[in-house]
């Protein structure tokens, strides 16, 4: 393939319950469908497989590095598709007892593993109505991540990473990836324009994968999975429920914005 060629992205909305099975059989139903419109690459959210009735019920399906079923799932369903797969989240194991790592794995289309990055980030909110506290049974990643596909640096990140734009000044991406299950709440307020202001900022593509609506455990996620390009234009949005944002990753378009506004060449800092 050209190496300006336009790629072909495609972003998984889902609103997981749950069930496992049922959880993977709706991301695989979606997935194939992103391959049957052409899409190159697939991303489903965060924790596609599982959203448990407590935050507790991570840590039962939670699996060793390079084993388990949700690993070989990712790995056949990247292979039947014929894409390369970036896999949400999973709870991977940790060193300490009693949490896990929130991890992205990324798949090619023969199975491959690309990538794993472990969430460095972890989600605390307390408005006195809702509270979340991720590290009391999540342990944060080490390093940022990316990897080469398609002549393109791809940046992985997870939700609230987003709220912290030194990473993505680490990865330098052409495309950032950021499957994500923002809450009702902080999505309203603040996930468009986290995602549109790291657009801009990197001047790269930025696919954003999200749970979208209300879970059987009675969350509600915000949703409106995205495309925004380096200019900060939405490129599509699907708001909630099940479905697919798909669009084009265009290296012409990433070559001007950044030609025409080298803010990436004048960085001081």
């Amino acid at each position: 393939m050209p190496m300006d060629a336009t790629l072909r992205l495609a972003a998984v909305q889902l609103v997981s319950g749950l069930q496992v099975d049922d959880n993977l059989a709706r991301a695989r139903h979606w997935v194939l469908e992103a391959a049957r419109q052409g899409a190159q690459l697939v991303a489903l959210p965060e924790y596609f497989c599982l959203m448990g009735q407590r935050d507790e019920d991570k840590l039962a399906i939670a699996e060793a590095d390079g084993e388990g079923p949700l690993q070989a799932f990712l790995m056949q369903l990247a292979r039947e598709a014929g894409v390369t797969l970036v896999g949400g989240t999973l709870p991977m194991r940790s060193a300490v007892p009693g949490k896990v790592h929130n991890a992205c794995l990324v798949f090619d289309p023969e199975g491959r593993r690309l990538a794993r990055y472990d969430k460095l980030h972890l989600f605390g909110f307390d408005n006195g109505r809702e509270r979340y506290d991720e590290g009391r049974l999540q342990q944060a990643g080490a390093a940022p991540v990316a990897f080469e596909w398609q002549g393109q640096r791809v940046g992985l990140s997870v939700c609230y990473d987003l709220r912290f734009p030194e990473l993505y000044r680490q990865l330098a991406p052409s495309l950032i990836l950021a499957p994500s299950a923002f809450t009702h709440t902080t999505g309203q307020a603040h996930w468009e324009l986290l995602l549109r202001a790291r657009a801009v900022e990197n001047l790269a593509y930025v696919l954003a994968p999200a749970q979208g609506g209300l879970h059987a455990n009675g969350r509600r996620t915000w949703g409106h999975t995205m495309l925004v390009d380096p200019w900060g234009q939405v490129l599509d949005c699907l708001a909630e429920g099940e479905g697919l944002v798909l669009g084009e990753l265009d290296p012409a378009r990433l070559a001007q914005c950044r030609s025409q506004l080298p803010a990436l060449q004048h960085r001081r800092l």
